[in-house]
């Protein structure tokens, strides 16, 4: 195990996953406070790379500060941050009919997108305490009168303190079923949010590793961008489940406090 934890740390850029890696909901998961005091005492680079849609990197940023960890706005990395650049360079100045919350709605609105109900560019799904029965039939007849289906990630499920939630595929399939159209997420696992970060990290995928909870989106990630991964056992993924996927991560710890022990 030494071993392992000596090669992790010896990495010049880490990507954190956020829930279940950091938090889970509103309660910081052990060991993290000492994981961040170490990765800023030895000047690494390191961003927090999320799926989760629903928040700014200022609400972020005020999240852990409220849980004793002060880092800069700019180490935040969000699905929606992602899907703003990726639907700007699509089609710039474009429109939207969004089911999300401040988070999506905000990145959207700063690469110059408007909010339209009645003939928007495309239709964009994230995480959202306001979902309703009126806001899937609408986005429904608007994706089938033209509108572009997307999905700010690919996550089924995220981790909450009492359990887990839905989230954004599982949110749109009823979208997707009704009108026979699939989405085209953009979070982990679409290497668009890899080489952003690597970017930001202004690392090599040989100095970077990827720290998740998710075999399915941060996992498969780091291997289709050839970094290495570490597993995190405080969020998603036990260590049975691993069996059922055919690839495996470079290396699997309980959680960050294991770094820092």
């Amino acid at each position: 195990m030494k071993e392992i934890i000596e090669s992790i740390k010896s990495k010049k850029g880490f990507i954190c996953d956020m829930d279940g890696v950091i938090y889970h909901g509103n309660r910081l998961l052990p060991g993290v406070k000492e994981f961040v005091d170490w990765l800023i005492k030895e000047e690494k680079r390191f961003i927090f790379l999320t799926n989760s849609s629903e928040r700014t990197p200022k609400e972020l940023k005020d999240k852990l500060m409220r849980m004793g960890i002060e880092v800069d706005e700019k180490v935040f990395y969000t699905s929606a941050l992602a899907t703003a650049s990726f639907l700007a360079s699509q089609k710039p100045g474009g429109s939207a009919y969004i089911i999300g919350d401040a988070g999506l709605i905000n990145a959207l609105y700063n690469v110059g997108y408007t909010m339209n109900n009645v003939d928007p560019d495309y239709v964009v799904m994230g995480e959202t305490h306001s979902y309703s029965f009126e806001k899937i039939a609408h986005a429904v007849n608007l994706v089938i009168r033209g509108a572009k289906l997307i999905g700010t990630n690919p996550d089924v499920t995220g981790p909450v303190e009492e359990g887990i939630v839905p989230a954004t595929k599982a949110l749109i399939a009823p979208i997707e079923m009704s009108t026979g159209r699939k989405a085209y997420f953009i979070g982990k696992p679409n290497p668009l949010m890899m080489r952003i970060a690597r970017k930001k990290l202004e690392c090599t995928a040989d100095e970077t590793i990827i720290i998740g909870d998710r075999m399915d989106t941060d996992i498969i990630a780091g291997v289709e961008s050839e970094i290495d991964t570490c597993l995190v056992l405080s969020g998603i993924t036990t260590r049975d489940m691993l069996d059922y996927f055919p690839y495996r991560p470079h290396y699997v710890l309980d959680g960050v406090g294991d770094l820092v022990k």
